[in-house]
């Protein structure tokens, strides 16, 4: 059988067991917060966990890297939206340790997609489009650095309103231990 045979069997017993009861919620966050994430297996249930969080306390937002690599690209737009229309007062960019965006490298990335018979002449209609492949496809050295290059285009953003805190964490993905990298406010851990 294959996953979405498997996925599609799953539902229907799930749909029609009410377990969707135990997360019913509203669109609107409890905590009033907006998370972006790393697309990372490791942390689908173990960042809710470590921070607390349950279905309904924020918005997520993933992608590769919890990278934000345009200002008006779709992920800040969810940002956007999430403040604006959903009631998010709070904005945390949550990168990781042992991310595969750590050290990627276009040219080893590109010479895996030609092995999957994406032809050179595609390649080179991209660029001779204006997409600059080379950096798109290009991923960070550091996480914090990634992290805070995130946090800073947030909190420039022309759209974004004064008051609303973002801050930068970066989460281990074996132990859920977290570290800062940027804070909006004062944090007092209790030991």
């Amino acid at each position: 059988m294959s996953t979405i045979s498997k996925i599609m069997e799953h539902n229907q017993t799930f749909v029609k067991d009410e377990v969707y009861r135990d997360f019913e919620t509203t669109k609107f966050p409890d905590k009033k917060m907006v998370i972006l994430t790393c697309m990372d297996t490791r942390l689908t249930e173990l960042l809710p966990k470590a921070i607390g969080f349950c279905n309904g306390d924020a918005k997520i937002i993933k992608n590769a890297g919890a990278l934000i690599s345009h200002p008006f690209g779709s992920v800040m737009r969810s940002i956007l939206v999430a403040i604006y229309e959903l009631g998010a007062e709070e904005v945390c960019v949550i990168g990781h340790k042992d991310c595969g965006m750590s050290g990627l490298r276009h040219d080893s990335f590109l010479d895996k997609v030609k092995e999957k018979g994406i032809d050179q002449n595609q390649l080179d209609f991209l660029r001779s489009a204006g997409i600059d492949l080379e950096k798109w496809l290009t991923g960070f050295d550091r996480v914090e650095d990634s992290v805070a290059h995130s946090v800073a285009l947030v909190r420039n953003h022309p759209l974004l309103s004064e008051g609303i805190k973002v801050h930068g964490l970066v989460i281990d993905p074996h132990t859920g231990g977290l570290t800062t990298v940027e804070i909006q406010e004062s944090v007092t851990v209790q030991h």
